[in-house]
């Protein structure tokens, strides 16, 4: 089974290759305006849980990370706006500032961008003269750990800097920022750092009194007769995201550069807000958007200026904000609360395992992959017992006994009590070591008939043919709408659900069986 394992991890890390790291990908932004943050620790097991490889932080808190060293996740860490006067009046305190939050942590921590501050120009426009000074001394702190080829550095803007923003091809910076921009969009030319842009549909909307559809911000289908179109290129928007983006592109044109790509560092929709003022700040509309945005950036679809070039995309926010002041949508972005369940359901089928906590009817909770093996046990201990799973099932010689494992079992347990509780949110959890995915588990008990045809063959020990007797007909909860709950508990305190005791013998195999068998397997593997 474990070449099996192998195989499989080997398809999905060609899917991995397919988009590239440097590619489309999603991330999550990780705030801390909460009055209980979790403990770093959490916060690590929430992100592998939900298969998240992306995040970016607000600043570069030592024990976060701490808590992300080895586990390959690619951070952003950030200068936060207070630390810039310091970074950027001191090439020294730049340097100290590398050594202590980049190089101390640096490869075990996967960073690979540091954000100098956050939308400087349009918040905090008196420090603006500071940003250059600060991205240099930085840049010249990585060239001299010589980091520079691995981690870039830039600075996130609201997109308030783009004035005149429709169509995008009339669209340019504020003028009055030149002095600024100009050398800095330069400076990312050089060093191959992208541009971050915030990119906000939601308070596009709202600010446009009606003049933009909502559907055109939740990127819903439009009829052509509806699209936006610059009459200067033709191009037509199908959503305010991409508009925007392409704006940012022709603006940096304006300026004469036209090979910085762009990275939406902040996107989002709140899911709750002042129900008369707010109306649209909604799970559904969060939803929507969120749900759209993950397809729309990692099936490569580009913009209208640059179809298939990827934007990388970081969505605002792992978790609600409580204490975020502002009115009542600021504090509820997050696509978990404080306790990591679900704000809101995101509908990803066909996305794979990306922040999964998609339930739609294709959908399946399965053990996480690397989940610490004892955490595993007392959750399908739980499932079956409290939870109410039926896990007879699991009992040697039945259905799905193999392969015998705490993982596997545990995927059979979870995914049963998932869809016998609707797939409400907070059902697929156990404590962090359960994930959800668009990949049926029961294609896995197929592949092991491959397993189960070399015990006939003589290449596996033959002991492990009794276990192969029935394996084909494990179905899993959701693969034909069944619950799999019921009333009894089995809580199995071991690997195996079964009573202890020598397996049954299996006699010799005649030499036709192993004709048949062979030409099923030849058939088998010319079909994978």
């Amino acid at each position: 089974m474990a070449k099996l394992h192998f195989f499989l991890l080997l398809l999905l890390a060609a899917a991995e290759a397919i988009h590239g790291e440097d590619g489309a990908y999603i991330g999550v932004n990780i705030g801390t305006a909460m009055s209980s943050v979790p403990a770093a620790t959490q916060i690590t097991t929430l992100l592998r849980s939900q298969n998240i490889r992306h995040i970016r932080l607000y600043d570069a808190d030592p024990g976060m990370l701490s808590a992300l060293a080895n586990t390959g996740i690619r951070v952003i860490i950030s200068v936060p706006n207070e630390q810039l006067l310091a970074i950027g009046n001191s090439n020294a305190t730049a340097a100290k500032w590398v050594a202590r939050n980049v190089a101390a942590h640096y490869p075990s921590v996967n960073i690979t961008a540091i954000a100098v501050g956050s939308e400087v120009l349009s918040t905090l426009p008196n420090a603006a003269p500071l940003i250059m000074p600060a991205m240099r001394y930085l840049q010249n702190a990585l060239v001299a750990a010589a980091l520079d080829k691995y981690i870039k550095i830039s600075t996130p803007h609201s997109s308030s800097i783009i004035l005149d923003s429709f169509p995008p091809s009339q669209a340019f910076f504020n003028r009055s920022l030149d002095p600024v921009l100009v050398p800095m969009l330069k400076f990312l030319q050089s060093t191959g750092a992208p541009l971050m842009l915030n990119v906000y549909p939601y308070y596009d909307y709202m600010r446009s009194n009606g003049v933009i559809p909502l559907d055109y911000a939740l990127f819903r289908p439009l009829p052509p007769n509806k699209e936006a179109v610059d009459a200067n290129t033709l191009l037509h928007y199908t959503n305010v995201f991409d508009a925007v983006v392409d704006a940012a592109y022709f603006a940096m044109a304006y300026l004469n550069v036209t090979n910085v790509p762009v990275m939406v560092t902040e996107t989002g929709w709140p899911h709750k807000g002042d129900a008369s003022a707010e109306p649209d700040a909604n799970n559904d509309n969060a939803d929507t958007y969120n749900s759209n945005l993950i397809r729309h950036v990692m099936n490569v679809t580009g913009t209208p200026k640059h179809p298939g070039v990827a934007v990388p995309t970081f969505i605002y926010e792992l978790y609600d904000e409580d204490t975020r002041p502002g009115t009542a949508s600021e504090k509820y972005w997050g696509l978990f609360d404080m306790n990591g369940i679900p704000a809101y359901a995101l509908h990803l089928t066909g996305s794979g395992v990306l922040l999964a906590n998609d339930t739609t009817n294709q959908t399946y909770c399965v053990a996480r992959e690397g989940a610490d093996e004892k955490m595993l046990q007392a959750a399908l201990d739980w499932a079956c017992g409290p939870g109410k799973v039926d896990c007879s099932v699991l009992a040697q010689g039945k259905p799905c006994y193999d392969p015998d494992t705490v993982e596997d079992h545990a995927t059979y347990a979870f995914n049963a009590y998932y869809h016998g509780m609707g797939m409400g949110s907070g059902t697929c959890y156990f404590s962090g070591v359960a994930v959800i995915t668009t990949t049926d588990p029961s294609k896995l008990h197929s592949l092991l008939f491959l397993a189960c045809s070399f015990a006939f063959l003589g290449l596996m020990p033959w002991e492990h043919l009794f276990a192969c007797a029935g394996h084909g007909s494990c179905v899993y909860g959701g693969k034909n709408g069944s619950a799999l709950l019921n009333g009894t508990s089995l809580a199995p305190s071991s690997n195996s659900t079964a009573d202890s005791g020598s397996r049954r013998a299996v006699g010799d195999v005649t030499s036709f069986v192993r004709i048949v068998v062979t030409a099923l397997l030849l058939s088998v593997v010319a079909l994978l």
